[in-house]
């Protein structure tokens, strides 16, 4: 929302305390333009500080054009000797990214300087090195500013055609930000031939770019010279409102040297108003800020004829000729032809009011000179406007007409290519069918044999499977069978006594437990052997489970005196399938208390590791050495031991509780330490956020 305007003038007394105020505010807004500049001297002193400092390195290089760039508009001499410096360094070292941004710095300071020629000779030398390293964003940067140097001496045609230029460059490599700036940049060619619909038409198309872009201050930037075109076509409620919107977006940002130039338009439309007091009111502020921290000559010169203007239309006619003068010695100084001719009409206005006739025609001379030469010079210029931007249309339409035309040949080359292609195909077709067909039939061949070679292994390791049965039913449950037998055939043949029977239940309970749990193993373990397991896994309670095989093998561990504890947390939920599980606690439980000597003690705890539990069954057991652990989980071994008590096992247990841990994606490991005991560890996935699936 634009600030509203007021028509009447601003007393003397509260004029001269909002003079204060702002002197005041400016004062503390100095240091805070210098905070790039000072961020960018830091960083140059801390690289400087280095051991290894070297003033050729390409980091120090480029934070001197940095920091000469900062200076534009604050200091042009500090701008130019650290460009040189630059400039040199990079040339040393063959920096071509340094050297261009040297001499771009150094081609702005002869354009504000006045010296355009030399600024186009130096711009130039810059643009032929970017092309050459293809660095888009600098020849982007260089076709602006050689543009901007032909606009200040007259030749916007020449302007023209490198803004058109430059804004295909800048489509190329995407960037819009220098879209809107070139766009934005023609609108001010054609607002400088008073042709406000072409300049419009230009505005409309920035203004689109700069709604993409999003940036408040580029907007600001644009609101700031559309606030300029539309005080030149008298429509001053729309040069106040864009001119509003702007200042509040330089202030907000601390836009220094925009800000400058915002208050001298605001000063300029009520001065085209003739509300002398409130021009006067922003003209200050424009010309505190130019003296307190800007070096920017050229704008100053419209703010200066302003200011004299002003003082004029106040009657106040000794401090209307000092501005005057003023603007006129800086407009002769940068050779700026618009400058002296403004600042000329207001001398001659002044002096004939004197009645000092002599300089007054003198002033009024060189007015209407310079005037119809610029008069002139306009009207040439826009034609050549119009021409160069039909011209540019159609070398542009030309250009396309061309690459269709290239591209028409190209089709018709590549359409001759694919025929021949088509016919060297068709030969090849027929040449490798036939040899097609027989690696075809090797193909089948190969893929049979394999079959047979796949069929043979699995027949091999079915009979390893089978012999391996047959071994442990030999060896290992035949000898009990065979123990039991006999006892029984010594009590039926009377050989033994009631008595001596019975004393030998223990026993022979004990070993039919043992032949059941080896009975079971040995089935579970030939099952996934010959047919594979499978596993169907559901939220399982790991606590019942455990708790079912201590109560299950209390018994045994109690004949040894074993204390078997379970330190489980609270319900610890897992999801597997629960008589795999089943299967690896007893086996686990079962081996520790084989081999934990009597009086011992068996712990069973459970850790949660992120999605999973590990559990750990630890024993104090005779323990194992380093070959035993590498061995008793291969599935080749056959590791047979015997218990603190002389008990057998078959060798299975632990091959079957590898596989079942693995089936339910988990790991099963060993820690041991000979005779201080053994700790099996396996992990299982937690069941947390996992649901049965109905059947």
């Amino acid at each position: 929302m634009s600030q509203k305007v007021h028509s009447t003038k601003p007393k003397n007394l509260l004029g001269k305390v909002v003079m204060v105020f702002c002197f005041l505010l400016f004062s503390f807004s100095i240091a805070a333009q210098t905070n790039k500049r000072d961020s960018i001297l830091f960083k140059m002193k801390r690289l400087e500080s280095a051991n290894r400092f070297n003033p050729k390195d390409t980091t120090h290089i480029d934070l001197l054009t940095n920091l000469a760039s900062s200076y534009r508009f604050i200091n042009n001499d500090s701008l130019y000797s650290i460009s040189q410096r630059a400039l040199s360094l990079s040339r040393a070292v063959k920096f071509d990214h340094g050297e261009i941004n040297s001499l771009i710095n150094i081609g702005r300071f002869h354009t504000d300087e006045g010296n355009i020629e030399k600024s186009v000779q130096v711009l130039k030398k810059a643009l032929k090195l970017a092309r050459k390293t293809r660095d888009k964003e600098c020849e982007l940067n260089i076709i602006n500013g050689l543009a901007l140097g032909y606009s200040y001496n007259g030749n916007h045609a020449e302007a023209l055609n490198l803004y058109l230029k430059g804004i295909d460059v800048a489509k190329q490599v995407g960037s819009k930000q220098m879209l809107s700036i070139l766009n934005e940049n023609i609108a001010t060619l054609y607002a400088d031939q008073k042709d406000f619909d072409n300049a419009l038409i230009f505005y409309d198309t920035v203004q689109a770019i700069n709604r993409e872009l999003g940036n408040e201050i580029i907007n600001a930037e644009t609101q700031s010279n559309m606030a300029s075109l539309y005080k030149d076509a008298k429509n001053f409620e729309y040069a106040m409102f864009n001119i509003n919107k702007s200042i509040t977006a330089f202030e907000k940002h601390k836009i220094y040297e925009w800000l400058a130039y915002a208050y001298e338009v605001k000063g300029s439309i009520y001065l085209e108003q003739e509300k002398y007091q409130w021009a006067l009111y922003w003209y200050d502020q424009s010309i505190m800020l130019h003296n307190q921290q800007l070096d920017d000559e050229r704008e100053k010169i419209q703010l200066l004829n302003g200011m004299s203007k002003v003082y004029l239309g106040l009657g106040k006619d000794s401090i209307s000729m000092k501005y005057a003068n003023e603007g006129l010695n800086l407009s002769k100084k940068i050779k700026s032809l618009q400058g002296q001719i403004d600042c000329s009409e207001t001398l001659y206005q002044l002096h004939k009011k004197k009645e000092e006739h002599v300089v007054a025609l003198s002033h009024l001379e060189t007015f209407k000179k310079l005037s119809d030469s610029l008069f002139k010079d306009k009207n040439k210029q826009s034609l050549s406007l119009l021409k160069t931007k039909l011209q540019y249309e159609q070398e542009k339409s030309e250009l396309i007409k061309n690459n269709e035309a290239a591209l028409a040949k190209q089709r018709n080359y590549i359409y001759f290519a694919i025929i021949i292609l088509l016919i060297l195909s068709v030969i090849t077709f027929l040449v490798r069918r036939s040899g097609q067909i027989q690696k075809k039939l090797n193909k089948e061949l190969h893929e049979k044999s394999e079959v047979v070679i796949e069929r043979e292994t699995q027949l091999n390791e079915i009979n390893k499977t089978k012999t391996k049965l047959f071994s442990i039913i030999g060896h290992d449950l035949r000898g009990p069978i065979g123990a039991l037998q006999g006892m029984l055939k010594l009590f039926t043949d009377g050989e033994i006594g009631k008595d001596e029977f019975l004393a030998f239940i223990p026993k022979l309970k004990s070993d039919v437990e043992n032949i059941s749990f080896a009975l079971n193993n040995l089935l579970s373990w030939g099952q996934s052997q010959l047919n594979g397991v499978v596993t169907k896994p559901k939220r399982v309670s790991l606590d019942k489970i455990v708790g079912a095989n201590i109560k299950l093998l209390s018994e045994i561990a109690s004949r040894k005196s074993i204390k078997i504890m379970n330190q489980l947390p609270e319900n610890p939920l897992i999801w597997a399938d629960q008589n795999q599980i089943d299967i690896v606690i007893r086996n686990l439980l079962s081996n520790a208390i084989k081999f934990t000597p009597e009086n011992g003690l068996i712990t069973i705890e459970a850790e949660e590791k992120r999605d999973m539990w590990q559990i750990m069954i630890r024993d104090t057991g005779i323990g194992m050495n380093k070959e035993i652990q590498k061995k008793i989980f291969e599935d080749a071994s056959n590791i047979t031991t015997y218990g603190t008590n002389n008990e057998r096992g078959t060798g299975l247990g632990l091959s079957l509780c590898k596989e079942m841990i693995l089936k339910n994606k988990g790991e099963i490991w060993v820690e041991s330490v000979l005779r201080k005991g053994t700790t099996f560890y396996f992990t299982v996935p937690k069941a947390e956020n996992r649901y049965q699936r109905a059947s």
